[in-house]
C-alpha cells in the first residue's frame, strides 16, 4: 500500500461502563454491513456471539455469519494490530477492509489514537477513521461528574450514540444532549433506544472524500455560528462545561489570512507543551497565497494531515478554529496565536522592504 486512500480505516468504539457499548457492538458485529470488517474486542463472552458463529479460526479469532472477523486483544495493542494484518496478508483470515477497536469502559482513547497514527508499521497500512462514543442518556450527567474518562471519551469522539433514550425521561435526554454539546459542540449525536443503529451513520468517513469533508465542515460551522450569535468577527467561547469546569470549548476567528508557516510552528509548540490538555482542535483556515480553505484537525498530541478543500463551504472567508481544552485559558491560546500572526506579518513586511 502506498497511497493513503488505500490504507485500512480504523474506527474506535468507546464508552463508559454500562453506556450500551456492548449492545452496540453486538448489533454491528452481526450486521451484513460489517462484512469485510475485523473487530478487536476485549472478551468474546461479553458480546454473546454463539448464535452468529460461522467458524472458529482459533481460540482468539471467530468468523461470523455476517462476514465479520472478531478477535480478542491479547497483550499489547500494537502487536495485536500488526499480527492481524500479517494474518490477513498470508491468507490465514479474510482480507478485511476495515478495522474496529473496542476500548474498555475506563479507557482513555487518546493512547489508541496515538498508536494508530504514530507507530510506523501500523501507519503504513492503516489510517484513523471515526471515533464513536456511547453515552447513557439515563446516567450521563452522573458519569460526567464522577468519571473524567467519560468527559475525555466525548471530547475526542467524531460520533456520539446516545443510548437508553427509551428509558430516560425527555428532560433527561435533553440535558444529556446539552452536556455532550458543552464538551464537544460540533459532534453529531445519534439517538439509539432499543433498535439498531445504521452502521453507515457511524463508520462512514473518508478523509479523501471531498463531499464528506465538506458536509462535516458545514455541520460544525453551523454549530459554531449558533453560539457566536451577533458577536461576529470576535473570538468567542462556549459556556464552560458544568460537569467538569476544567474543560472549556471555544472558537477563535481571524479576519485576515493566516501565514501557514507561522501557524504550523505555533500549533506544534502548543501541542508539544500542552498536548495532554488540548483535547481537540479543528479549524478551517484562510491561508495566505492559497485560494481555497485548508482544514486542520488534531486530538491531543496527534495532528492529522491538513486537507485542502476545492471550495469554501460558504461566503465567509474568515479563519475559524474550534478548541476543546482542559485547564488552558482562552486568552492564553488567542494571545499566543495572535502574536505569531503579528510576527509573521512583521517578517513579511521586512522582506518586502529589503
Amino acid at each position: 500500500m502506498t497511497g493513503a486512500s488505500d490504507h485500512i480505516p480504523v474506527n474506535i468504539i468507546t464508552g463508559f461502563l454500562g453506556s450500551g457499548k456492548t449492545t452496540l457492538l453486538q448489533r454491528l458485529l452481526t450486521s451484513d454491513a460489517f462484512a469485510d470488517t475485523a473487530v478487536l474486542i476485549n472478551e468474546f463472552g461479553e458480546i454473546g456471539l454463539d448464535h452468529h458463529l460461522l467458524e472458529e479460526i482459533d481460540e482468539n479469532t471467530l468468523l461470523l455469519q455476517s462476514g465479520c472477523i472478531c478477535c480478542t486483544i491479547r497483550g499489547d495493542l500494537k502487536d495485536a494490530i500488526r499480527d492481524l494484518y500479517s494474518r490477513r496478508e498470508c491468507g490465514e483470515i479474510p482480507a478485511f477492509r476495515r478495522l474496529v477497536i473496542e476500548t474498555t469502559g475506563l479507557a482513555d482513547p487518546a493512547p489508541i489514537l496515538s498508536t494508530i497514527t504514530s507507530e510506523s508499521v501500523i501507519r503504513h497500512h492503516f489510517r484513523l477513521g471515526n471515533v464513536i462514543a456511547t453515552v447513557d442518556a439515563v446516567n450521563a450527567r452522573l458519569h460526567l461528574r464522577r468519571q473524567p474518562e467519560s468527559v475525555k471519551q466525548i471530547a475526542v469522539a467524531d460520533r456520539i450514540v446516545l443510548t437508553k433514550t427509551d428509558l430516560a425521561k425527555p428532560g433527561k435526554v435533553k440535558k444529556a444532549r446539552e452536556a455532550i454539546r458543552r464538551i464537544n459542540p460540533m459532534v453529531p449525536v445519534i439517538e439509539a433506544a432499543d433498535g439498531p443503529v445504521d452502521p453507515a451513520l457511524l463508520l462512514a468517513q473518508d478523509v479523501h472524500d471531498e463531499n464528506h469533508k465538506l458536509r462535516e465542515i458545514e455541520l460544525w460551522l453551523e454549530a459554531s455560528r449558533h453560539d457566536e450569535g451577533d458577536d461576529r468577527g470576535k473570538p468567542h467561547r462556549h459556556d464552560v462545561n458544568r460537569h467538569d469546569k476544567r474543560i472549556t470549548a471555544f472558537a477563535l476567528t481571524f479576519d485576515k489570512p493566516m501565514d501557514w508557516t507561522a501557524f504550523g510552528i505555533w500549533l506544534t509548540m502548543l501541542l508539544q507543551s500542552r498536548g495532554e490538555d488540548v483535547l481537540r482542535v479543528k479549524g478551517i483556515l484562510n491561508v495566505v497565497g492559497v485560494a481555497t480553505p485548508v482544514v486542520i484537525h488534531g486530538v491531543q498530541h496527534i495532528v492529522h494531515s491538513p486537507v485542502h478543500m476545492k471550495n469554501w463551504p460558504d461566503d465567509d472567508r474568515r479563519s475559524r478554529i474550534v478548541f476543546i481544552v482542559r485547564d488552558i485559558a482562552k486568552a492564553e491560546i488567542a494571545d499566543s496565536l495572535s502574536a505569531f500572526n503579528a510576527l509573521a506579518g512583521d517578517l513579511d513586511r521586512k522582506n518586502d522592504a529589503a
